[in-house]
């Protein structure tokens, strides 16, 4: 495929203006698929609020607290990012995507604003914080899904596209809210794990729902993105992920059945599943729209700044970067197994 790149461009695969606007690509690619899968068992979890009881509420949100800090961190990495080593695309596609960007924007405000709030309130008013943050996270996810419907069928105007993006971004808010379910089940015994559960049950076929129509669509939309997937051996690949995608969504209903028969079992493998299925769907996302960033409109090398300006936010990169795995690594590791409440200290008198 560089080969091809390369002839198609007439640069030489050495050259800065050829490999940097790849490598940030690539960089920029990896916070979607971090700010999606490590911010959205935080999204999920709020978007399951509202069914909760007011006894639960409190619970949820401080399974939320160590993580909270290092999730609002994806979203401002990745638009700062885009805008300073893309500027030729950022005009076109904040064009295209201004409603579900204002969308998200206030439901992350509204999100943070209210769990910090939540924290300072008396108590009567904190269970009306902890569904404003729900209200926050319900917009999120909507928000993601109205995004990627639009993004899906190359920002085509019309009510027939608009009530797709709107029907993805329904299924966006049940596929955040399995993910959140079977984190949960994952991470608290109890009521809530069998509440989490059920929750994860109604949630994952309207998941799986969307998961199909955004292949479906991509596919058969798109002459280039349909011959990517069926012309040539990867057709095979294609197929096995297909197969394997309704393998996991088949497992992680009937290990939820389970859940619910035998609440005291302790299970990972719904969440290891579900990110999975995210992970798939991702990586197929990526693999249909490279190298575009508007799909066969405006590529990597057409969005890309200005080589020196490149050289420039690599340098940065290069020093943040492992600063930024260290972090995030030393805060996530502690996301996956059942959650243990502190010990209280030993007072003597």
């Amino acid at each position: 495929m560089i080969d091809t790149l390369v002839a198609l461009l007439g640069i030489d695969a050495h050259a800065p203006e050829f490999w940097m606007p790849l490598v940030f690509m690539a960089v920029f690619y990896a916070i979607i698929v971090a700010g999606t899968v490590l911010d959205g068992f935080d999204i999920g979890v709020g978007c399951l609020m509202p069914f909760a009881s007011a006894e639960l509420r409190p619970r949820m949100l401080a399974l939320l607290s160590p993580w909270r800090d290092a999730n609002e961190f994806w979203l401002l990495l990745g638009l700062g990012l885009f805008l300073t080593t893309f500027p030729n695309a950022w005009g076109t596609v904040m064009q295209a995507l201004y409603l579900p960007m204002v969308l998200l924007a206030i439901g992350v405000m509204v999100r943070s604003a209210a769990f910090e709030l939540r924290l300072r309130a008396p108590v009567h008013l904190q269970n009306r914080w902890a569904l404003a943050f729900a209200s926050g996270s319900w917009l999120t996810a909507f928000a993601h899904g109205f995004l990627l419907g639009r993004i899906v069928v190359g920002y085509e105007p019309g009510t027939g596209y608009f009530w797709y993006a709107v029907f993805v971004g329904a299924c966006a808010v049940a596929a955040y809210s399995l993910l959140g379910a079977t984190w949960l089940i994952m991470r608290e015994p109890g009521e809530l794990r069998i509440r989490a559960a059920w929750w994860g049950r109604q949630s994952v076929r309207w998941a799986a729902a969307g998961s199909v129509a955004v292949s479906l669509v991509l596919a058969f939309a798109n002459t280039g993105v349909f011959l990517r997937w069926s012309d040539g051996p990867q057709w095979a690949v294609v197929v096995g992920l297909w197969v394997f995608t309704l393998v996991s969504f088949m497992t992680i209903e009937m290990s939820l059945q389970r859940t619910i028969q035998y609440s005291h079992r302790v299970t990972a493998l719904p969440f290891v599943m579900t990110l999975l299925v995210f992970l798939i769907t991702l990586g197929g996302l990526g693999y249909s729209f490279f190298p575009y960033l508007v799909l066969d409109d405006i590529t990597v090398w057409d969005g890309a700044a200005s080589v020196e300006t490149l050289r420039l936010v690599l340098a940065a990169v290069v020093v943040a970067l492992p600063v930024a795995l260290v972090f995030n690594i030393w805060v996530y590791w502690r996301m996956f197994g059942l959650s243990k409440a502190p010990k209280p200290p030993q007072f003597r008198l």
